[in-house]
């Protein structure tokens, strides 16, 4: 039997998650009834609002009937990785959009900017919230390893879309550093999906120890890229007199910066989780 449980709409972070359906349908809609675009960007810009949107409605339909308990998953966990997962993709919409979609006399597109921004705004708020606190007993991914596993997945993601306007395989190089990128996030995923299906318990190893010998892995393989990357990628000089809107200069430039942003983030994961096993545990 389903229980309503309206009070799952009246605390901060129901009030929060009501508002951020109402700001991404507002999005979506503006952006839609502007233009059409087959722009992979553009693409990546509508797909952010419409799942943030669907996932979000998700959330708060089965928090109120209270079916979120009877589900075989983490809910704490699913809940705040995806709090954490949207707050990158809509400030990463919010900025492409605005950045390549919008003019001085683009009314629509300039509102839905505007409305965007205040959406990321609702859910990094609701990270906060919902982010485990010190001494805290949480899910994995309500801590800052955890949430730094989302990040990492997400700036590979990022990387990805990307690569579509670089010439990565006509050189060696920017194949390995497109393999880093792969392997790395194939484990972040990993590392989210065992921890919100429940699965840590099953596995053959000490959980905490792997996913720190797996860190160090990618905080190397990261800095070959950091390094291998701009080598190979800016061999074509500076930047042209003239490019376009989506320049494939600037691009590498982007994708060189996104690189040093997920080294960072690895070794402060590998540095964080160091810390948690071998200093919180012997205290």
């Amino acid at each position: 039997m389903v229980t309503l449980d309206f009070r799952t709409l009246t605390v901060p972070v129901g009030i929060l998650r009501i508002l951020e359906v109402i700001f991404t349908c507002i999005t979506f809609s503006l952006v839609a009834s502007a233009y059409y675009m087959t722009n992979s960007f553009w693409a990546w810009c509508m797909f952010t609002w419409c799942f943030c949107f669907c996932v979000t409605i998700f959330i708060l339909v089965l928090e109120l009937t209270s079916l979120n308990s009877k589900l075989p998953i983490s809910w704490d966990d699913f809940t705040t990785s995806f709090a954490m997962l949207a707050t990158l993709m809509v400030l990463t919409a919010s900025l492409l959009y605005s950045i390549i979609f919008t003019c001085n006399s683009c009314g629509r597109q300039i509102a839905a900017c505007v409305i965007s921004f205040l959406t990321f705004i609702l859910y990094a708020v609701e990270v906060g919230l919902t982010r485990a606190k010190p001494g805290e007993i949480s899910g994995f991914l309500s801590t800052v390893p955890g949430l730094l596993k989302v990040l990492e997945a997400f700036v590979a993601c990022i990387i990805f879309i990307c690569l579509d306007f670089t010439g990565y395989s006509t050189h060696p190089g920017l194949q390995w550093c497109v393999a880093v990128y792969s392997i790395c996030l194939i484990f972040a995923l990993l590392v989210i999906i065992l921890t919100i299906g429940r699965l840590l318990s099953h596995f053959p190893a000490p959980f905490n120890k792997v996913l720190i010998a797996c860190n160090v892995l990618a905080v190397l393989m990261y800095i070959t890229a950091v390094i291998i990357w701009p080598v190979y990628s800016f061999r074509v000089g500076s930047r042209p007199s003239y490019c376009p809107v989506i320049c494939p200069w600037d691009i590498i430039v982007v994708i060189s910066f996104l690189t040093c942003v997920n080294l960072i983030a690895y070794i402060v994961d590998t540095v964080y989780s160091f810390k948690l096993v071998f200093f919180t545990t012997q205290t």
